[in-house]
């Protein structure tokens, strides 16, 4: 089934729910873990891109607390409100990731819970895009599906779109962009269920 159409509603979908989806998102920090390890990999204090980074709350908060310097961007411009709200020193962007060009490289990329409502096509697109925004050594953290196909969940009674590549396909482009997996856990029990990648592109 095409799911094109419902692909394309996901930024009006957070737009209209930001109220409820950020009051749903503050109530769990389930990932922790996950961006202890990221941080494991890239130098203190560097700098973090938060790719579809909602209301700030909880992930650019933790890595803002850990003295990071951290740029979010997100398509939804009630997102980007919240987050200017909260923590006015860092930086925010209204920016569509299938778009993003920030002509700036980083020491930490991460897409939680945001790459995977991106089309097989649209997100096949994303890693050379991670690649262009990627430091030396840079760490990258994604979640994706535990397969190959797309999914609909609900949002505000709605239909909400998600779709993964097969693992090795992941494995094939991160590569092909410079990524070595570092660690990848497939529907993680230790955190909800999800489907995580921690990659790091090559040094010179």
């Amino acid at each position: 089934m095409d799911h094109e159409q419902d692909a394309e509603q996901i930024i009006a979908l957070y737009h209209e729910g930001a109220d409820v989806w950020d009051s749903q998102r503050q109530r769990a920090f389930i990932e922790r873990h996950w961006l202890e390890r990221l941080v494991r990999l890239i130098p203190a204090r560097g700098e973090i891109l938060d790719i579809g980074c909602g209301a700030g709350v909880p992930i650019a908060e933790y890595f803002l607390r850990q003295r990071f310097r951290v740029t979010g961007i997100d398509a939804s411009e009630a997102m980007i409100a919240r987050c200017r709200q909260r923590f006015p020193r860092a930086r925010w962007q209204v920016v569509d990731m299938r778009a993003l060009a920030l002509q700036r490289t980083f020491h930490g990329l991460i897409a939680w819970d945001s790459f995977f409502h991106l089309t097989r096509e649209h997100q096949r697109a994303m890693f050379p895009r991670f690649a262009r925004h990627a430091e030396p050594g840079a760490a990258l953290l994604f979640t994706s599906g535990p397969g190959d196909g797309e999914v609909m969940g609900t949002f505000l009674e709605r239909p909400l779109y998600h779709a993964s590549l097969d693992h090795a396909e992941y494995r094939q482009l991160l590569a092909a962009n410079g990524f070595q997996v570092r660690m990848q856990v497939t529907e993680d029990a230790s955190c909800g269920g999800h489907t995580v990648w921690l990659a790091q592109r090559a040094s010179p």
